[in-house]
C-alpha cells in the first residue's frame, strides 16, 4: 500500500513536471527560431543604407536636366540617360520580384555553401563598368511607362517600398537564394545586386554626361 501511494504520488509529480516543461521546452525553441529568422542589425543597415545611397546618388545626378541632354544619345548602340533610368525602373521590379520568388520557397540553411561571393564582392561585379553585358530583351527600354516623369516616378515609388520592406521585414534573406549566372546569392544578395545595379547604372549617366558632345544645360 505504502509503494502503491509513492508510485502515485511519482507520477503525478512527472505528470506535473512534464506539463510545465513542455510549454517552456517549446517557448524556448520558437523564441531561437524566431531570432534565426531575422536579419541582423549589420545586414538590415548595410542593404537600407545602400539601397538609400543609391538612390539620393541617381536623383541628383538627374536632378535639373534639360529634355535634349535626358535624350542625347552619345553614340549608335548606346542608351540616353533616359533610357538609362528607365532600364533601371524596370529592374528594380524584376530583380525584386527575384526576391519575392526565393521566398516562396523554405528557409534552407543547409545551402548557405553554395554562396561563395561575400556582400563586397557582389557589390563590385555588379557596380563595376569595366565588362559590358547586353541586357535581355524583357530589360530593354522601351517607353514602357509612357514619359521620363512617370518613369522615374515608379523607379523611386518602388525603392521607397523596398527600403521599407528591409527596414521591417522579419524575413529569413540569409537562407532563401537566388540564382545568377555567375552563381548563388541569398536573398540579402538579391537586394545589394538591386541596389548595386543602380549604382552601375547611374556611372553609366556619368559617362553620357561626360561626353563631348553633351549638350550643355540652361
Amino acid at each position: 500500500m505504502y509503494k502503491s501511494i509513492e508510485i502515485i504520488k511519482l507520477n503525478l509529480t512527472y505528470s506535473q513536471m512534464k506539463k510545465l516543461i513542455l510549454p517552456l521546452v517549446t517557448l524556448l525553441l520558437f523564441s531561437f527560431s524566431t531570432d534565426t529568422l531575422k536579419l541582423s542589425d549589420e545586414d538590415r543597415k548595410l542593404a537600407v543604407d545602400h539601397l538609400i545611397k543609391t538612390r539620393d546618388e541617381m536623383s541628383k545626378l538627374l536632378h535639373g536636366l534639360t529634355e535634349e541632354q535626358l535624350n542625347f544619345i552619345p553614340e549608335e548602340d548606346t542608351w540616353s540617360i533616359a533610357q538609362c533610368v528607365e532600364h533601371v525602373a524596370i529592374s528594380e521590379n524584376m530583380i525584386f520580384g527575384m526576391l519575392q520568388a526565393a521566398l516562396q520557397t523554405a528557409a534552407d540553411p543547409s545551402k548557405r555553401t553554395d554562396v561563395k561571393l561575400s556582400d563586397e564582392e557582389l557589390l563590385g561585379i555588379i557596380e563595376s563598368r569595366e565588362k559590358r553585358v547586353k541586357t535581355r530583351e524583357p530589360f530593354e527600354p522601351t517607353d514602357k511607362f509612357g514619359s521620363y516623369e512617370a518613369t522615374l516616378n515608379e523607379f523611386l515609388t518602388k525603392r521607397n517600398q523596398h527600403i521599407s520592406y528591409v527596414e521591417n521585414t522579419e524575413d529569413d534573406l540569409r537562407n532563401h537564394y537566388g540564382e545568377l549566372p555567375f552563381g548563388t546569392i541569398d536573398g540579402l544578395q538579391i537586394v545589394l545586386f538591386m541596389s548595386g545595379h543602380t549604382k552601375r547604372h547611374t556611372d553609366q549617366m556619368k559617362e553620357v554626361m561626360a561626353h563631348k558632345l553633351f549638350p550643355k544645360g540652361k
